[in-house]
């Protein structure tokens, strides 16, 4: 699907390209970054050319997010339609952009994005034990919704998942929220 490029106060948020893969390899391969994604970390930078780039048949839209400043790509971001109106959503951040408050400043860009277009809800999923995680999605005003036992079988075992939710009438729009806390 195609993803078109939207931004915040500091990122820009883009179709990624061939030219990202060296900077999102380094995170794509980090250990502590890949423990909760429902891959391995990439051994190679191929992997990583091969995970980001859009397929034909792909129902999820995927972006790079980029740093402004630097014009560095720093992380990625994902929204997929699983039923009309209900949005899921994946991110990932660099540790090197890590306590900026970037993952928050990209996360409610898209969520401005994904009600804009018509959503009526946005949730994900993520493992109990990934505080990070759950931490940007409690400060983003979700609420946890469920626990599936035993859901993925995942590089470190199987997991159970929380998933978390919003709803548009629950949403605080960009403009109404500090984007640079972390």
């Amino acid at each position: 699907m195609r993803a078109d490029p939207f931004e915040s106060e500091r990122l820009l948020m883009r179709a990624p390209t061939h030219d990202d893969a060296p900077a999102l390899y380094e995170a794509y391969r980090d250990q502590g970054v890949m423990r909760f994604w429902s891959s391995p970390p990439h051994e190679s930078v191929a992997d990583t050319i091969a995970y980001v780039t859009p397929h034909v048949d792909d129902q999820w839209r995927q972006w790079v997010i980029e740093e402004r400043s630097s014009g560095r790509a720093i992380g990625t971001l994902a929204a997929g339609e699983r039923r009309r109106g209900v949005m899921e959503i994946g991110y990932l951040l660099a540790p090197i952009a890590s306590g900026k408050g970037y993952g928050r400043e990209a996360v409610g860009a898209l969520i401005d994005l994904l009600f804009a277009e018509g959503a009526r809800r946005v949730f994900a999923d993520t493992d109990p034990d990934n505080k990070r995680s759950i931490a940007l999605l409690q400060d983003l005003g979700f609420q946890r919704e469920g626990l599936l036992r035993a859901e993925w079988h995942t590089h470190i075992g199987v997991r159970d998942s929380v998933i978390w939710g919003l709803l548009r009438d629950e949403w605080r729009p960009s403009a109404s929220r500090n984007t640079g806390r972390g």
